[in-house]
């Protein structure tokens, strides 16, 4: 990729420069306020009846896992070929027993260790997408470099505190072998925490290694240093190699996050209600899977809902529907006691337009609002997924700023009252010169490196660009002025050995 740099003079050159110099780290956001209920204690205590119901009367099913089976039908539930039933109240008390309330992952520089639980929400990027676009080329195929340049994009933005998993699918390198580059990306380029593979249970085993020569092997066994997506085959389905990559990491103590991947009206129940039910009933399950493969291990109840076109059958983003979805299950984790993971910057748009930024906006909204955890895709979601975007990278990005203001809630502190300021200040007097607005303006208010506040005519003769033309720039003077941070070269000598030898032990295969 050809690093351009954008313009050195006027307003966008001080954009571009603004947005590049903003290496300080920021610690993941704690919220102040209360998240918002849209059910009531009996509403809620309704859905974890109806979820007990399916788990009883229907039960889930565990293709190709017969050591889930094994695992269930000694814990007392009822097995019936790969299909398992629940006693009432089972798996919810196989979780609340030893799944930890929170829990901390570690990451290679501990200034950025993240917090999963309680009142914190950590920001990662995008996940999945086999497309990339930018304004030069436009929609294509990701590339090794692409997910690299993610990874270092990720690294250098203050307001994602981790660097995600498969930023984007890299097709340049072997199915089977492309875990190894891309997990090696996050160790390399970053110092974030970061998620490793869950395609094939040995690909989760390779990530675990390699966590082990960067962290020590005794160290891993005590800590959490790796994240993973495990997600469902909905509707009601846990399919091998997802229980396969759940067991690798469970047994290595490493954090699982259990994710029903719901289209609500194709793999649920076209209702709110009925999606929030199977999707507690879904993750139920697989969370108490992980934690009869090890009592402890950290998880992270999942849930990623979205509605359907019913004309054409396409998956919707921004809509009301699954905002509910979200403020319900973020209510049903906290009464079982996990942490939740939903929400990001989703849209079905397949550019960085007014749809991207609307539908984004009401995803975030409730991502917040609800009390999410952790949240995927906060960066770079296109085309439903299938595209990360750059530019719109740099402007969730943007937006992801705000929301940490806006996260810390009424500063009601001597200066934030300002009561002296108001006492002191004549009426009709503007503030503008006051000693308080002196003292406060460069901090009062969140300012964005994207957006242009200029007059029309500044703005026209600086060359009248868009939002996303001056994202364009911003990424491009990023990855032109990243740097690396910094590593023991001997672990990094050792990982690169190891990974040479891991590729050398079997042909490449796409598949």
């Amino acid at each position: 990729m050809t690093e351009t740099r954008g313009r050195t003079g006027g307003r966008a050159g001080r954009q571009a420069a603004r947005a590049a110099a903003q290496v300080e780290r920021v610690a993941f956001l704690t919220r102040t306020m209360t998240p918002i209920e849209v059910l009531s204690e009996e509403g809620l205590a309704l859905l974890e009846e109806n979820a007990d119901r399916i788990l009883e009367e229907v039960g889930i099913e565990f293709h190709g896992a017969p050591d889930a089976l094994e695992l269930f039908a000694g814990a007392g539930a009822t097995v019936d070929g790969e299909r398992v039933r629940f006693p009432r109240g089972l798996c919810r008390s196989l979780v609340q027993a030893t799944s930890p309330g929170s829990f901390t992952q570690v990451a290679r520089n501990r200034g950025n260790d993240v917090v999963f639980g309680g009142q914190g929400t950590i920001f990662a990027p995008a996940y999945g997408s086999p497309f990339v676009r930018d304004l030069d080329g436009g929609r294509r195929y990701g590339t090794i470099e692409d997910f690299r340049n993610f990874v270092k994009l990720a690294y250098a933005s203050p307001w994602l505190h981790h660097s995600g998993g498969t930023v984007c699918e890299p097709v340049d390198v072997p199915v089977n072998k492309r875990h190894f580059d891309m997990v090696y990306a996050h160790m390399r380029y970053t110092d974030k925490p970061f998620m490793g593979s869950v395609t094939h249970p040995d690909r989760a085993r390779d990530t675990v290694e390699m966590a082990r020569i960067l962290f020590g092997a005794d160290f891993l066994e005590q800590h959490t240093v790796v994240m993973s997506l495990i997600n469902a085959n909905s509707p009601l389905v846990w399919d091998a190699s997802m229980l396969g990559a759940a067991r690798a990491y469970a047994e290595a103590n490493q954090a699982v996050m259990m994710t029903p991947f719901i289209l609500a009206g194709a793999m649920s129940p076209s209702t709110v209600a009925g999606a929030c039910t199977q999707t507690l009933a879904e993750s139920l399950a697989g969370l108490a899977y992980v934690q009869l493969v090890r009592p402890g291990a950290p998880v992270v109840l999942g849930s990623f809902a979205s509605s359907m076109s019913m004309q054409s059958g396409a998956p919707t983003f921004g809509t009301p529907e699954p905002a509910l979805v979200l403020y319900a299950m973020a209510a049903l984790a906290r009464r079982l006691g996990v942490p939740f993971r939903s929400g990001g910057a989703l849209t079905a748009s397949k550019v960085a337009d007014a749809q991207a930024a609307y539908e984004s906006a009401n995803t975030m909204q409730p991502t917040i609002l609800g009390g999410v955890n952790f949240v995927l895709h906060a960066a770079g979601w296109l085309e439903g997924g299938l595209s990360m975007g750059y530019e719109k990278f740099v402007l969730d990005n943007d937006q992801l700023g705000m929301w940490h203001a806006f996260a810390a809630g009424v500063d009601l502190s001597e200066n934030g009252q300002a009561l002296d300021a108001i006492l002191t200040n004549e009426p009709g007097t503007h503030f503008l010169g006051h000693p308080h607005t002196l003292a406060n303006f460069e901090t009062a208010f969140y300012r964005s490196p994207v957006a242009d506040n200029s007059s029309f005519e500044q703005w026209e003769s600086e060359g009248a660009r868009d939002a996303a033309t001056r994202a364009n720039a911003i990424w491009k003077q990023t990855l032109a002025e990243y740097e690396a941070p910094p590593i023991d070269e001997a672990v990094d000598e050792e990982l690169r050995e190891w990974i040479e030898r891991r590729k050398g032990s079997f042909p490449d295969s796409n598949v």
